[in-house]
């Protein structure tokens, strides 16, 4: 009998353990409560939100895909959404220049070759990249030709300097429209750097440009030739120590939160060199070609000015959150233009020696 007992009661509880269990709620469900429980993390806010257009672009006849690799904070970006807002009201709405940054269609060595494929229609190519298509673009990156903004206001409105310039490319099927500005080229380091001799202990990073690294080579300094986008981490981690760019550059994308010091080499303009393809511009209806090339003349010269002020302005700011700024001394930077004799030689066979004179003689 006890042990008749013994089994009911045995039989009741796991009858009793079995209900209990299958109350519970599946395990599936345990995870959607917790998850619905958890707060949603917030959405990351558009980088370009601010330059969304006022317009709906979807009705245009002809979309001009513009591309470049920088911040629209950047004066001379910036020109490239100024250039879509006035070709859309002088076309009434029939041209649409779909303007990319912030490197949406590519590194620029991938865009280079999908401008020249006619995939992309132009892009504001960085001038280091530029000669990169043509060997003659690479003047304006040698070391004091085009150094100053008054330099490059005159080689820019001379025809006989600018013209060559703009043609370079034309047997590739790029013509070069315009250019706009960045600011004038120097040192952000994790160190000071005041003189060459303490430059000899940085590790800079310059751009993927065949003129700056034999620029660097006859410095005999230190570099590293890396993309873009692949300098916070480097500079993070101490596998850059310094930045061959310009103050703008450097404060708008936070570089200077890393590297507190800049020495002012001023050895040349940071440049956008606006190049287009030039099949896809031939098929636009002559009407709206005249638009183009003269909305992009107007927003460029604006541009230029717009940079020599945002220069002032950012590095006033840089100032303010502790960066040091060092002038490089008139010793230092005529040594630099004498370690540079055989990169001229070089660069002058390439780009034509007669044009490569005239240009620095009408600019001394």
């Amino acid at each position: 009998m006890k042990r008749l007992w013994s089994l009911a009661l045995t039989l009741m509880l796991t009858l009793a353990l079995v209900a209990c269990k299958n109350d519970a709620p599946p395990p599936s469900s345990n995870v959607e409560k917790a998850a619905a429980e958890k707060p949603a993390e917030p959405a990351k806010a558009d980088p370009l939100a601010t330059w969304k257009p006022a317009f709906d672009p979807s009705g245009a006849e002809y979309t001009y895909l513009l591309s470049n690799v920088s911040h629209p904070g950047i004066a001379g970006v910036g020109v490239g959404y100024k250039i879509r807002d006035a070709v859309w009201e002088r076309s009434g709405g029939r041209l649409y220049v779909d303007f990319r940054p912030l490197s949406q269609l590519g590194g620029e060595k991938d865009v280079i070759s999908k401008l020249k494929l006619g995939a992309i229609h132009g892009m504001m190519s960085s001038s280091v990249a530029a000669a990169n298509v043509a060997d003659t673009l690479g003047i304006v990156n040698l070391p004091y030709v085009i150094d100053t903004f008054e330099k490059l206001d005159i080689f820019r409105n001379t025809p006989e300097l600018f013209e060559p310039f703009q043609n370079a490319a034309l047997e590739d099927g790029i013509m070069t429209v315009d250019i706009t500005g960045y600011g004038q080229y120097g040192w952000a380091s994790t160190t000071p750097v005041t003189n060459l001799e303490e430059a000899k202990s940085v590790n800079f990073r310059i751009a993927q440009a065949p003129v700056n690294t034999d620029l660097y080579k006859s410095w005999d300094l230190k570099f590293t030739v890396m993309p873009w986008p692949d300098v916070p981490q480097a500079l993070q981690t101490g596998v850059i120590t310094g930045l061959d760019h310009t103050p703008t550059v450097c404060n708008i994308t936070k570089k200077f939160e890393i590297a507190k010091h800049f020495t002012q080499v001023n050895y040349a303009q940071g440049l956008f060199v606006h190049l287009m393809n030039k099949a896809w511009f031939d098929k636009l209806p002559e009407d709206l070609q005249t638009i183009l090339m003269d909305v992009i003349a107007e927003e460029s010269a604006k541009g230029r000015a717009a940079t020599r002020a945002q220069q002032e302005e950012q590095i006033a700011k840089a100032k303010e959150n502790g960066v040091t700024f060092y002038p490089l001394s008139d010793t230092d930077r005529s040594k630099l233009v004498e370690l540079c004799t055989p990169v001229y030689a070089t660069w002058g066979e390439k780009i034509g020696a007669d044009y490569l004179d005239k240009v620095r003689n009408a600019l001394k």
